[in-house]
């Protein structure tokens, strides 16, 4: 704050002579002026004259103040210094914009920033948000970027190679990715807290496009499977292994770009954050009305219900069995322990209405791929309970953000062909040697759009007449 009297300007005496010189100079020159018009015949007129022109001289010179006060500055349209002419010049006519996602490598020097910066301005490209990755050697800066449509990949990258960067690495991004970063690892670590079954989704959102795979400690025999990897996790490059929970190791890897230290605390904080709370599923229940009458309770299941579900599996024939492993019937209950772990995915239980379970269904995260399984017990089959899993099953999938999943069936399995042909989706077939491989494609345009945008999805609903929702 600055008091009264240190902003009053110091008083000098020779200004005050200099102004007092002038008004005399005026004076002199006004009087000269005047005696000279005067004493003509004609004096008294021109005087007048003179006057009036100075009064309309000076209201027309107001008048143009007050209108044009408030213009905006003229554009010249001049480039700035090193700029593309063409670009400016065309700068008001840029509207369509499309998002991207950048990461390059510059060294750790001061002015390495703002030359990136200054490469993107001058292609009229703003800058939503910034994050930067220290490293040993160089830094790793991250951006989200609103470029003119106009503008293809090749030449941004070529712009940032110029202006200092490397191992650039660019992607088209959506509305989904201008939340800030603290605000969206905040919402992973509150999905992650819910339900044990997002920490694979939680960790694939949170560096990207990556594959993710959960390797037991223990196969199916019970054997050891030397899976196992140091509680501060081990960190290669474009790998990274950090200690399962439940035991076992999640590998991550990505081919396009080395992980850096700042996203392999993050991984790990959430891993940690995994193991304090511990095992945890969601008790929602939904109770259902099937065409005949009959309730049931469809929820989520984990390995508290490995009791129930062995004893659904001695209940069904050798046949339905077969349908669903593949494989010798003796080694159906070896499987469950693995099917009902949330880290391997997520399962839903049908019981009825004295407890007992009769379906299970599961969605299993397969590194890319996500796989869809059913089992119905034999006598509560035909009535509609398997597309009412498949179709909830579906939905998690997509609010997972899967782009497709696949269920492997037999050929003569007629139930899961009508089962998947009634989600409505686009289905590929494949057959090998009695094998059917059925994949519903979520996203109906499995590519990225060449607008940048985000093709809708439509979510699979019970078809009507099969179950009547009694949500408790």
């Amino acid at each position: 704050m600055t008091s009264a009297k240190s902003a009053r300007r110091p008083h000098h005496w020779r200004r005050d002579l200099i102004e007092l010189a002038a008004l005399f100079t005026a004076v002199a020159v006004a009087d000269a002026i005047a005696n000279l018009i005067g004493h003509q015949p004609d004096g008294p007129y021109l005087l007048g004259a003179s006057a009036v022109a100075l009064v309309a001289t000076a209201a027309f010179h107001t008048w143009w103040a007050r209108r044009h006060s408030h213009a905006p500055p003229p554009d010249t349209g001049a480039g700035t210094e090193g700029g593309s002419p063409s670009a400016d010049a065309g700068a008001d006519e840029v509207s369509e914009t499309v998002l991207w996602r950048m990461r390059t490598t510059v060294r750790d020097a001061p002015g390495t920033l703002a030359a990136l910066c200054i490469a993107l301005a001058r292609h009229r490209i703003d800058i939503l948000t910034l994050q930067t990755h220290p490293l040993a050697e160089g830094t790793v800066d991250e951006f989200l970027l609103r470029a003119p449509a106009t503008l293809p990949a090749q030449q941004l990258t070529r712009e940032i190679s110029a202006a200092g960067g490397s191992s650039t690495w660019i992607e088209r991004a959506d509305a989904h990715d201008l939340v800030d970063t603290p605000t969206r690892v905040l919402g992973l670590a509150t999905r992650t807290a819910l339900d044990a079954a997002e920490l694979p989704l939680a960790l694939r959102q949170l560096l990207g496009r990556c594959t993710i795979h959960s390797l037991p400690a223990l196969s199916v025999t019970g054997r050891p499977t030397g899976e196992s990897a140091p509680v501060e996790g081990v960190l290669e490059d474009t790998v990274m292994r950090l200690r399962d929970p439940s035991g076992g190791v999640i590998t991550v890897e990505r081919p396009y770009l080395p992980f850096t230290p700042t996203e392999f605390a993050r991984a790990r904080a959430l891993v940690e954050l995994d193991t304090r709370l511990g095992p945890r599923v969601p008790r929602s229940e939904d109770v259902l009305t099937l065409p005949e009458g009959n309730e049931i309770t469809v929820r989520r299941a984990d390995r508290t219900d490995l009791g129930a579900a062995r004893a659904m599996h001695d209940r069904c024939s050798d046949r339905t069995l077969g349908l669903r492993y593949h494989g010798p019937v003796r080694d159906a209950d070896r499987y469950l322990d693995h099917l009902l772990s949330p880290r391997f995915g997520r399962t839903l239980a049908v019981q009825t209405a004295s407890g007992r379970l009769v379906a299970l269904g599961h969605l299993l995260w397969d590194g890319d791929e996500t796989e869809v399984a059913l089992l119905v017990e034999d006598d509560w089959q035909r009535r509609g309970i398997g597309s009412e899993l498949l179709g909830r099953l579906v939905t998690l999938a997509v609010e997972a953000g899967c782009d497709s999943v696949y269920a492997v069936t037999q050929a003569h399995n007629t139930g899961m062909v009508a089962a998947m042909r009634a989600l409505s989706l686009p289905l590929d077939y494949q057959i090998e040697e009695g094998t059917l491989v059925i994949t519903a494609r979520l996203n109906p345009s499995a590519s990225q759009p060449p607008d940048g945008s985000v093709a809708p999805v439509s979510l699979p609903q019970p078809q009507a007449g099969q179950a009547q929702q009694l949500r408790r």
